[in-house]
C-alpha cells in the first residue's frame, strides 16, 4: 500500500463544498465532496465512499488536487492520434473544392472521396480514408449540397446591373405623388398536372421508398405574386396561360395593393406579360427580368416551397381536384406571412424604392 499522502491545505473542506455547489461538471462535484470528507477528518475509505470510488482513485484525484487544485478534478479528454491532414494539407483541399475540377484534366465534373484522396497522394504523398476527408471538409465549412441553375447564355452583368436600377424607376414619376409609397410584388406561373413530382423524403438507409406517380396529363395554370416587405400576395387558378389570364391576374394584384400605394411588379418576359391588349392597372408597373435569369424571381422561390410541401407526392383525381389542392397551397402559404417573408425577400429589391 502506498504511504499516505497530505492533502493541501490552502483550501479548506467548506470551500470545497461551496465549490461543488457552483461546479457544472458532476464527476468533478462528487471528487470535491470526497476530498472536502478528508479536510473534516473522514477516513479514506468514508472520503471514497462520499465520491463513489474506491480509495485509490481517490489517492490519485488527491495528487491531482494538490497540484492543479479544483480545476484538476475535471476530466480531460484523451488527445487521440494526431490528425492525419495538417494546416497544409487542410487549405491544399480547400482550394481546390472551392475551384471545383476541371472535366478535360481531372476527367470528373464533381470532385469525389476518392478523387480527393488521389489528389492529395498526388501533392503530398499520404493516404487518408473517406471519412478523414469528410471529417476535414466538414470542420472547413463546406457540405455536400446541389447546384444551383445557371441558364445557359446568361449574362451575369445585366443581372448585377439590373439590381442596381432604383425601384423608382418601375413608376411613372410625373403621374404619382412624391411621398407614394413603392411596393415590390415578384410574379410568375406554375402548371399544376396529374403528371406530378416526387420530392425527397426521410428513409432507411439502403431503402428507396415508392410513391404514386400519375401519368395522366390534365392540369391548370396558378398565376402568383407576392410583395415579401407585407408577406401577402395574389393568386389566381385559371385553365390557360395566356394575355387574357395575365389581365386577370394584374387586376387581381392591384385590388390587393395597399390603399395609396404603388406597386412595382418585377416578372420575367414571356410573351403574356408584355402582350400589347394587356391594360396595366393604373396602381401598378411592370418590370420585366432580364433573359434567363430566373433565380431574380423570387416567386420562383415560393413555387419550390409549395411544391415540396403541399404539391408533390400526390396523385389527382380530376380537374376540379387540381384547383382544389392549388386554392388550399395557396390560402395555407397566405396564412404564414413569415414564411413570405422569409423565402422572397430580397435586399437588392429595396434599395432606393422610394418615388
Amino acid at each position: 500500500m502506498g504511504q499516505p499522502i497530505a492533502v493541501r491545505t490552502d483550501f479548506a473542506a467548506v470551500e470545497l463544498r461551496r465549490l461543488a455547489r457552483r461546479a457544472k461538471d458532476s464527476d468533478q462535484v462528487r471528487r470535491l465532496l470526497a476530498i472536502a470528507a478528508v479536510l473534516d477528518g473522514a477516513s479514506r475509505a468514508e472520503a471514497a465512499k462520499v465520491g463513489g470510488m474506491d480509495r485509490q482513485t481517490l489517492r490519485d484525484w488527491v495528487i491531482r488536487f494538490n497540484e492543479q487544485g479544483p480545476d484538476g478534478l475535471i476530466n480531460v479528454p484523451a488527445p487521440g492520434a494526431p490528425a492525419k491532414l495538417n494546416t497544409e494539407h487542410r487549405a491544399f483541399l480547400a482550394r481546390i473544392v472551392d475551384e471545383g475540377p476541371t472535366p478535360p484534366i481531372h476527367g470528373v465534373v464533381r470532385w469525389r472521396a476518392c478523387d480527393l484522396i488521389m489528389r492529395l497522394h498526388e501533392e503530398f504523398g499520404i493516404s487518408v480514408s473517406d471519412d478523414t476527408v469528410y471529417r476535414a471538409l466538414k470542420d472547413l465549412g463546406f457540405s455536400h449540397v446541389s447546384a444551383r441553375p445557371r441558364a445557359y447564355k446568361q449574362d451575369p452583368e445585366a443581372i448585377e446591373a439590373f439590381k442596381k436600377i432604383p425601384r423608382s424607376r418601375g413608376g411613372n414619376r410625373s403621374s404619382l405623388a412624391p411621398d407614394t409609397p413603392v411596393e415590390v410584388w415578384f410574379q410568375d406561373e406554375m402548371r399544376v398536372g396529374q403528371k406530378n413530382k416526387l420530392t425527397y423524403r426521410w428513409a432507411r438507409k439502403g431503402s428507396r421508398p415508392r410513391a404514386a406517380h400519375d401519368q395522366r396529363t390534365q392540369s391548370t395554370y396558378l398565376f402568383g405574386a407576392v410583395c415579401p416587405e407585407l408577406g401577402t400576395g395574389a393568386a389566381l387558378v385559371l385553365p390557360f396561360c395566356n394575355s387574357e389570364a395575365m389581365q386577370l391576374h394584374l387586376n387581381e394584384i392591384a385590388s390587393k395593393v395597399s390603399p395609396g400605394a404603388h406597386a412595382i411588379v418585377i416578372l420575367d418576359q414571356a410573351g403574356w406579360h408584355g402582350a400589347k391588349e394587356l391594360k396595366i392597372p393604373h396602381n401598378i408597373s411592370l418590370m420585366p427580368l432580364p433573359p434567363r435569369s430566373p433565380e431574380l424571381n423570387s416567386q420562383e422561390n415560393i413555387w419550390q416551397f409549395m411544391r415540396q410541401n403541399w404539391l408533390s407526392n400526390r396523385v389527382f383525381k380530376s380537374y376540379d381536384n387540381i384547383v382544389d389542392h392549388c386554392c388550399y397551397a395557396w390560402n395555407t402559404l397566405i396564412d404564414q406571412p413569415w414564411k413570405i417573408m422569409s423565402i422572397a425577400l430580397r435586399d437588392w429589391a429595396y434599395i432606393g424604392r422610394s418615388i
